[in-house]
Protein backbone atom coordinates (compact mmCIF):
# COMPACT_ATOMS: atom_id res chain seq x y z
CA UNK A 1 0.00 0.00 0.00
CA UNK A 2 1.41 3.37 -1.02
CA UNK A 3 -0.31 6.54 0.19
CA UNK A 4 0.61 9.94 -1.21
CA UNK A 5 -0.08 13.26 0.51
CA UNK A 6 -3.60 13.64 -0.94
CA UNK A 7 -4.65 10.31 0.62
CA UNK A 8 -2.90 11.14 3.91
CA UNK A 9 -4.84 14.42 4.11
CA UNK A 10 -8.09 12.44 3.92
CA UNK A 11 -7.04 10.34 6.93
CA UNK A 12 -5.22 12.69 9.30
CA UNK A 13 -6.84 15.80 10.79
CA UNK A 14 -3.42 17.54 10.87
CA UNK A 15 -2.54 20.35 8.48
CA UNK A 16 0.50 22.52 7.84
CA UNK A 17 2.64 23.15 9.82
CA UNK A 18 1.79 20.08 11.89
CA UNK A 19 1.33 17.43 9.20
CA UNK A 20 4.51 15.39 9.53
CA UNK A 21 4.05 12.40 7.20
CA UNK A 22 4.73 13.01 3.49
CA UNK A 23 4.19 9.49 2.18
CA UNK A 24 3.37 5.98 3.37
CA UNK A 25 5.46 3.51 1.38
CA UNK A 26 4.45 0.19 2.97
CA UNK A 27 1.63 -0.89 5.21
CA UNK A 28 0.29 -4.21 6.42
CA UNK A 29 -2.97 -3.70 8.36
CA UNK A 30 -2.82 -4.68 12.04
CA UNK A 31 0.95 -5.34 11.76
CA UNK A 32 3.21 -2.48 10.65
CA UNK A 33 3.72 0.58 8.45
CA UNK A 34 6.60 2.56 6.99
CA UNK A 35 6.40 6.22 6.06
CA UNK A 36 8.56 9.13 4.95
CA UNK A 37 9.08 12.62 6.35
CA UNK A 38 11.27 14.95 4.29
CA UNK A 39 12.88 17.59 6.50
CA UNK A 40 13.29 21.05 4.95
CA UNK A 41 14.87 24.18 6.41
CA UNK A 42 11.74 26.27 5.82
CA UNK A 43 9.80 24.46 8.57
CA UNK A 44 8.61 26.98 11.18
CA UNK A 45 10.56 25.66 14.19
CA UNK A 46 14.07 25.82 12.69
CA UNK A 47 14.71 29.55 13.30
CA UNK A 48 14.37 28.84 17.03
CA UNK A 49 15.68 25.25 17.20
CA UNK A 50 18.52 26.26 16.89
CA UNK A 51 19.53 29.42 14.95
CA UNK A 52 23.16 28.38 14.43
CA UNK A 53 22.58 24.61 14.22
CA UNK A 54 19.08 23.69 13.02
CA UNK A 55 17.90 20.37 14.51
CA UNK A 56 14.59 18.60 13.92
CA UNK A 57 13.00 18.51 17.41
CA UNK A 58 12.76 15.05 18.95
CA UNK A 59 9.19 15.69 20.04
CA UNK A 60 8.26 16.38 16.39
CA UNK A 61 9.75 13.02 15.43
CA UNK A 62 7.61 11.34 18.11
CA UNK A 63 4.57 13.16 16.71
CA UNK A 64 5.41 11.92 13.19
CA UNK A 65 5.58 8.38 14.58
CA UNK A 66 2.16 8.90 16.17
CA UNK A 67 0.72 10.16 12.89
CA UNK A 68 1.99 7.07 11.05
CA UNK A 69 0.49 4.93 13.82
CA UNK A 70 -2.85 6.67 13.21
CA UNK A 71 -2.67 5.89 9.49
CA UNK A 72 -1.95 2.24 10.35
CA UNK A 73 -4.97 2.13 12.68
CA UNK A 74 -7.16 3.76 10.02
CA UNK A 75 -6.05 1.15 7.46
CA UNK A 76 -6.66 -1.65 9.95
CA UNK A 77 -10.21 -0.97 11.08
CA UNK A 78 -13.24 1.16 10.25
CA UNK A 79 -12.57 4.58 11.76
CA UNK A 80 -14.87 7.50 11.03
CA UNK A 81 -12.44 10.44 11.04
CA UNK A 82 -15.35 12.87 11.36
CA UNK A 83 -16.56 11.22 14.59
CA UNK A 84 -13.41 9.64 16.02
CA UNK A 85 -9.95 10.84 16.96
CA UNK A 86 -6.71 8.90 17.39
CA UNK A 87 -4.40 10.43 19.97
CA UNK A 88 -1.16 9.58 21.76
CA UNK A 89 -1.63 8.56 25.39
CA UNK A 90 1.95 7.74 26.30
CA UNK A 91 5.55 7.46 25.20
CA UNK A 92 7.82 4.80 26.67
CA UNK A 93 11.54 4.17 26.31
CA UNK A 94 12.13 7.13 23.98
CA UNK A 95 15.74 7.37 22.88
CA UNK A 96 17.22 10.12 20.74
CA UNK A 97 20.34 8.58 19.26
CA UNK A 98 21.33 10.78 16.31
CA UNK A 99 20.41 14.32 15.26
CA UNK A 100 18.10 14.95 12.31
CA UNK A 101 18.86 18.04 10.23
CA UNK A 102 17.35 19.89 7.25
CA UNK A 103 17.78 17.87 4.07
CA UNK A 104 17.33 14.52 5.80
CA UNK A 105 14.73 12.02 4.63
CA UNK A 106 13.37 10.26 7.71
CA UNK A 107 12.09 6.71 7.31
CA UNK A 108 9.61 6.01 10.08
CA UNK A 109 8.42 2.53 10.95
CA UNK A 110 5.77 1.47 13.44
CA UNK A 111 5.09 -2.14 14.46
CA UNK A 112 2.08 -3.21 16.47
CA UNK A 113 3.07 -4.78 19.77
CA UNK A 114 -0.42 -5.01 21.22
CA UNK A 115 -3.96 -3.96 20.38
CA UNK A 116 -6.89 -4.24 22.76
CA UNK A 117 -10.25 -2.69 21.99
CA UNK A 118 -9.47 0.95 21.11
CA UNK A 119 -5.91 0.98 22.57
CA UNK A 120 -2.84 0.52 20.37
CA UNK A 121 0.75 -0.05 21.49
CA UNK A 122 3.48 0.20 18.85
CA UNK A 123 7.24 0.05 18.65
CA UNK A 124 8.54 2.88 16.48
CA UNK A 125 11.84 3.86 14.90
CA UNK A 126 13.02 6.77 12.80
CA UNK A 127 16.10 6.31 10.64
CA UNK A 128 18.07 8.46 8.24
CA UNK A 129 20.22 6.57 5.74
CA UNK A 130 20.01 3.38 7.87
CA UNK A 131 21.14 5.21 11.04
CA UNK A 132 18.65 4.95 13.92
CA UNK A 133 17.87 8.48 15.10
CA UNK A 134 14.85 8.01 17.38
CA UNK A 135 13.15 4.97 18.84
CA UNK A 136 10.24 4.61 21.23
CA UNK A 137 7.13 2.71 22.22
CA UNK A 138 3.90 4.65 21.72
CA UNK A 139 0.54 4.08 23.33
CA UNK A 140 -2.50 5.59 21.59
CA UNK A 141 -6.28 5.41 21.68
CA UNK A 142 -9.20 5.82 19.32
CA UNK A 143 -12.03 7.77 20.94
CA UNK A 144 -15.22 9.50 19.90
CA UNK A 145 -14.70 13.24 19.52
CA UNK A 146 -17.68 14.03 21.74
CA UNK A 147 -16.12 12.02 24.61
CA UNK A 148 -13.09 14.29 24.89
CA UNK A 149 -13.23 16.78 27.75
CA UNK A 150 -13.85 20.42 26.86
CA UNK A 151 -10.81 22.47 27.61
Amino acid sequence: MNLDISKILKILPHRTPFLLIDRVVELEPLRWARGIKCVTYNEPFFPGHFPETPLFPGVMCLEAMGQLMCILAYASEAIDTNQQLFYIMGVEKAKFRHPIIPGDKIEIEVKVLQRRSNIWKCESTATVEDVICVESILLAAITNRDELPNI
